[in-house]
């Protein structure tokens, strides 16, 4: 049976929207309540503005009032009706005020005061004090007015608030604020979505675990048949860039039930209790249209463990997650609802969260191997038009540690440099120019270095290129070497896995040491002076080191005891600083040890370096003269023979290569042509009736 619903407006990324739209063509019910605000907040600034630009205004006694009538300074005087106390206020204007003076004042009279000018000015108003003066009464005090303008703000204020908080939004300008404990989740069925189980490579069990709540939702007879019950939730688990929203994507668009998608930080606003309010909306409005599936995109953002905010237990990023635990696995939980959530940090996630009726199952999509990788490689090489030359399976190889997001770049990266080249495909050159200045950074061609700095630089290279092919199967085949600035370095060596590891054993372990000491060895040997370009190297190496000696067990003295804090603990932050879990003395015991091991790796490094000195000169100078080698090159060169013999050689063979792909390219366009004629295909312009 199809499952069925009223289909929502699409959001802007695609998704049905489920929060409430305004019909097309309408306007919002609120917006003259909403101009009515405006306007009126702009007349309060206004008579605010008009009070504050009032100008300063004296104060008179009675007395000094009438000594101004007297001498006639008066220009106008306004009498108003009696107050509490029984006096009438006075106000007026100077006739010629000096300058800095004040233009206005207002006094205070008595009943009879006032009654006394009232009836001199009535009898004889051409000799009275008040002759001139522009004279006014108002018996009746303007009420009205002040209550208004006492009132006004108080009246503005309410309806601001009502507006935004009571106002039953249809979805137009701003949404109400009552609208933020709504979901912001995007709902999408099979329509929406074109990724499939098809588009995602190099994550097989991933795909099986999620492929069985896909079917459960599509068959859940074959199931329920047996009494099982669907994963309340799924956990997808992995670094970044290996497929976890790529494969929830490939979940829309198979399951045949609705699908809500939203991240965690969609939950958390500045306001406290929205994002509990959005997730009971989110789990209301799923209920509603289950069996369905809701997908948390970096379920950390909320997830994380209780009780380590700046806020204790009122932190509002954990009243969100207790609002999911409930709705996951609480009183009066509805069934249909399966929860698919995604994070690179399940360590910080909080374990009520983790607990089986919750999320039953984590599912781990870790970095693919050589398989995998070959897998995404010939996914994302359909895309584009790549050149016979490109073996996935080389490029695999030449690409350890790379997630899919990165093999992704590195295919589109090849495109960009071979647009930029004017090809028209991508060959297996700009494959591997796009793999190196992924891993390595671009080619800083345009830098100019002295031709001493060329030389320590060659010699660096050539010593980690010589011990590291020397140390071989216990160490990796040098790929290329290059002098070269690419990033920060001057220089890189850049090696080859055979096959993926998963482990590290201690002769490799001692293998790896000397590779790293090669170039400061080899430039000890050569120049009998030594240089800041070994930094990173030795970083290395003691990292290497202590990990060799505190970890994994690989020194006598300390036995088969972790030295090592949790790095895991101190880096989610419930640690303000890294315990110490043994003694002064054991780390001393430590720091001799790691020092013994890195001394022994040294002397054995120079041992190689002085035994095999010709082939880091030969090394060295045909660094110098090619700038780059690739492997070929570094065994021909091992092997004692010339590299100016293999050069030609490779020119030659690169030209039959060239003629070799053109032949055939002009081979395949006179088949196609041939194709076109044999089914009477005339071209236009030669079709009649053509001007």
């Amino acid at each position: 049976m199809k499952f069925e619903e009223k289909r929502p407006e699409e959001g802007r990324d695609g998704g049905k929207d489920t929060r409430r739209r305004l019909p097309q063509g309408k306007r919002p019910k609120g917006l003259p309540l909403l101009l009515f605000a405006i306007s009126s907040l702009v007349l309060l600034l206004v008579l605010i503005a008009n009070f504050g630009m009032e100008s300063p205004t004296k104060e008179l006694k009675n007395s000094e009032l009438m000594v101004e009538l007297d001498q006639g300074k008066v220009k106008s005087l306004e009498l108003n009706s009696a107050s509490e106390s029984g006096d009438f206020e006075v106000r007026g204007e100077f006739r010629n005020p000096g300058e800095g003076e004040a233009k206005a004042f207002k006094s205070r009279l008595s009943r009879e005061e006032w009654e006394l000018l009232v009836r001199e000015f009535q009898a004889r108003p051409d000799k009275s004090r008040l002759t001139g003066v522009a004279f006014s009464t108002r018996m009746v005090d303007d009420l009205l007015g002040k209550f208004l303008i006492s009132v006004l703000p108080f009246i503005v204020l309410v309806l601001i608030v009502w507006f935004l908080f009571f106002r039953r939004a249809g979805g137009g300008i701003g949404g109400g604020v009552m609208q933020f404990g709504r979901s912001r989740a995007k709902m999408f069925t099979k329509e929406d979505v074109t990724i499939t189980f098809n588009d995602v490579a190099g994550a097989d069990e991933a795909k099986e675990e999620v492929a069985e709540i896909v079917e459960f939702l599509k068959n859940p007879a074959r199931f329920t048949r047996l009494g099982a019950k669907v994963p309340r939730g799924l956990l997808m688990v992995g670094p970044p860039g290996c497929g976890k929203t790529l494969l929830a994507k490939a979940i829309a668009g198979e399951a045949e039930r609705p699908f809500f998608s939203i991240s965690g930080s969609d939950f958390v606003e500045m306001f406290v209790g929205v994002g509990a309010s959005r997730v009971r909306d989110l789990f209301k409005t799923a209920r509603e249209n289950a069996p369905c599936i809701i997908f948390i995109d970096e379920i950390d953002a909320v997830g994380r463990r209780r009780g380590t905010g700046v806020g204790g237990g009122h932190d509002e990023r954990e009243q969100t997650l207790n609002a999911i635990l409930v709705e996951m696995d609480g009183i009066g939980t509805a069934e249909g609802v399966i929860i698919l959530a995604a994070t690179n940090r399940a360590d910080v996630l909080d374990q009520a969260l983790l607990r089986p009726g919750r999320f039953d199952r984590q599912v781990v999509i870790d970095l693919p191997d050589v398989k995998g990788r070959e897998e995404i490689l010939r996914v994302h090489l359909k895309k584009i038009k790549a050149g016979m030359d490109i073996d996935p399976g080389e490029i695999a190889r030449l690409t350890p540690g790379f997630s899919g997001a990165d093999i992704a770049n590195l295919v589109n990266e090849a495109a960009l440099l071979s647009v930029i080249r004017n090809q028209d495909y991508v060959d297996r050159d700009a494959m591997l120019e796009a793999r190196d200045r992924v891993r390595f950074g671009r080619a800083k061609k345009s830098r100019v270095m002295e031709e001493e700095e060329r030389r320590i630089t060659a010699y660096h290279e050539a010593g980690h290129t010589v011990v590291q092919m020397l140390n071989h199967p216990h160490s990796d085949k040098v790929h290329k070497v290059t002098i070269i600035p690419r990033g920060h370095a001057l220089g890189a060596t850049m090696s080859l896995p055979e096959k993926d590891r998963y482990n590290i054993g201690q002769r490799r372990a001692q293998a790896m040491l000397e590779v790293l000491f090669g170039g400061r060895a080899a430039e000890e040997i050569v120049f009998n002076e030594i240089s800041a370009g070994a930094a990173n190297d030795i970083q290395q190496a003691t990292n290497l080191s202590r990990r060799m000696v505190a970890e994994w067990g690989m020194s006598p003295k300390l036995g088969l005891l972790n030295y090592s804090p949790d790095e895991d603990q101190t880096y989610m932050g419930y640690a303000t600083s890294k315990p110490t879990l043994h003694s002064d003395t054991t780390a001393k015991v430590i720091d001799e040890e790691m020092r013994r091991l890195t001394d022994e790796a040294y002397a054995q490094t120079k041992e190689k370096l002085l035994t095999h000195r010709d082939r880091l000169d030969a090394i060295a100078e045909a660094l110098l003269k090619y700038e780059t080698l690739e492997r070929a090159d570094v065994e021909w060169i091992m092997e004692g023979k010339n590299i100016d013999d293999k050069r030609k050689h490779d020119e030659e063979e690169r030209k039959r290569m060239q003629a070799a792909m053109k032949h055939r390219q002009l081979e395949e366009r006179a088949n196609e042509k041939a194709a076109l004629d044999r089914a009477g295909y005339v071209p236009p312009s030669e079709q009649p009736g053509t001007a």
